[in-house]
């Protein structure tokens, strides 16, 4: 975050897809049955730094970025074969997982103070959910179409903890985006593994193109007693 060029990327989604997809030459798989490029920014706790994960189906170059966010001098970039972690999926495993997704739904009717005819402007268009129950339960409603589940807390809820909810505004191409963007803390066990490695790799939801929709995985660490 010291640099000027970390802070232009950072606040523009539509600046980090470019420099994601910058990492890959013309000829390399974007969109393919075996994955798509998914990109996610996190912030961490007690961290003063931004770190950018990137799932694609070919490694990337990161040099580029390393010039304009990081120090030149220091390789700060890391690859790993996702293919080991792929094939130990597995039915009834149980994984703490974090996700940013854009949660939207479709408008079917017109709930403004002054409604148009017709729902004209308003119906069939997306919308993003802006409440942490609203966000929660888009996320439940998709989980079994992409191969899990979330496990249940001692309430007997979902576990899984909504946080970073923004609404972010970036221009493309000379049009505004408005994007509704929450990040997803939880745990979660493995029902369909074909499904869930698909998801692992093509991502969930949408705008996956500016940093929404990449899951990531990591084992379940049991608190000390």
């Amino acid at each position: 975050m010291a640099r000027e060029g970390a802070r232009q990327l950072i606040a523009s989604p539509y600046r980090t897809h470019a420099a994601v997809e910058a990492a890959f030459p013309p000829g390399a798989v974007r969109d393919g049955e075996e994955g798509r490029i998914l990109w996610r920014l996190d912030t961490l706790a007690n961290d003063q730094g931004v770190w950018l994960y990137v799932v694609s189906p070919e490694a990337p170059d990161l040099t580029h970025i390393i010039e304009q966010a990081g120090w030149p001098m220091h390789v700060q970039w890391e690859s790993k074969n996702y293919a080991p972690l792929l094939s130990r999926i597995a039915v009834g495993q149980h994984w703490q997982f974090r996700l940013r997704a854009n949660p939207v739904r479709r408008a079917r009717v017109d709930k403004g103070r002054n409604p148009k005819p017709n729902g004209e402007g308003i119906v069939g268009k997306l919308q993003g959910h802006v409440t942490v129950s609203q966000q929660c339960d888009w996320l439940v409603s998709r989980a079994e179409a992409h191969g899990f589940e979330l496990l249940s807390d001692d309430n007997g809820d979902p576990s899984v903890i909504v946080s970073q909810r923004h609404r972010e505004r970036f221009t493309r191409e000379g049009r505004t985006v408005t994007l509704t963007t929450a990040v997803y803390d939880g745990r979660l066990t493995v029902t369909d593994a074909d499904l869930f490695r698909r998801t692992l790799c093509h991502g969930l939801g949408r705008a996956k193109g500016f940093g929404c929709g990449l899951l990531t995985v990591a084992p379940i660490r049991e608190p000390r007693t």
